[in-house]
């Protein structure tokens, strides 16, 4: 779109009136009709039409001299939030996370023996394996695969190490299936997992739970690297606190029902 056809399809009121809505958003407590003129650039009669066409559409109510949003605006996020997956909201720390660790990074969730991925940010460095969305790995010998498999019930776990294909992916894959049910429970522990090599050699990956309200384990973030940039001791100094503060804000901004 060209920028004659944008300023001409351009809703100036429009635009004032989110502007409005936006400085009602940031100040809950409310404003009156001058302080919301003020901050919104407007005069006090233009504040007023559009602080009454709030009120009128049910966006805003007014008690006595101030004026504050309704719970309205919220019951309409809500239900654009249900209808936008988690990974939409995931994807934009993602790419900021990658960005600043020059890693890539990956988002997954537990599909019967695999780990799925349904979000990745590439990094600069090429490894084998071709990750892409949509792409299965063992749940076994993989960071995201293996916190996953810890947000399961014991019996569920047990349950997967009886019946699941445990392949040798490396010389350093742990294929024990009794080692294997000690380190998904260190990760339970920890609430994290470091993967040395097991999938791929020169290969380290480090990932963290995405958990919802009630604290279960939805889906596996990650960060991968290769072995000549960090150690696993590097990866859990460095790269940890920064994957932990990204999992959080992701929660913060997309509250699961």
């Amino acid at each position: 779109m060209s920028d004659a056809e944008t300023g001409r399809d351009h809703v100036t009121s429009l635009e004032r009136g989110l502007a409005v809505l936006e400085i009602l958003a940031a100040n809950p407590a409310g404003l009156t009709l001058t302080e919301t003129a003020e901050k919104a650039g407007l005069t006090r009669a233009g504040a007023r039409r559009f602080l009454l066409t709030l009120v009128a559409t049910g966006y805003a109510v007014q008690a006595g001299r101030n004026f504050s949003l309704s719970p309205r605006l919220l019951a309409q996020a809500r239900i654009w939030l249900h209808g936008v997956p988690l990974w939409t909201f995931a994807e934009p720390f993602m790419r900021k996370t990658a960005a600043k660790l020059h890693e890539s990074c990956s988002a997954a969730i537990l599909s019967g023996e695999d780990m799925v991925y349904v979000a990745r940010v590439p990094g600069p460095r090429i490894i084998a394996v071709d990750l892409q969305v949509g792409a299965h790995l063992p749940a076994h010998c993989t960071a995201m695969g293996r916190v996953l498999l810890s947000g399961l019930k014991q019996g569920e776990i047990e349950t997967f190490l009886t019946r699941a294909t445990i392949t040798q992916r490396t010389p350093k894959t742990t294929t024990d299936r009794t080692l294997l049910a000690a380190i998904i429970a260190k990760v339970r522990a920890d609430d994290f997992a470091i993967v040395d090599e097991e999938l791929e050699i020169g290969l380290r990956s480090i990932a963290v739970p995405l958990r919802d309200r009630s604290n279960a384990i939805i889906a596996a973030i990650n960060v991968s690297t290769q072995t000549s940039r960090h150690s696993p001791a590097d990866m859990e100094t460095e790269i940890l606190p920064i994957l932990r503060q990204m999992a959080q804000r992701i929660s913060d901004f997309f509250v699961v029902q």
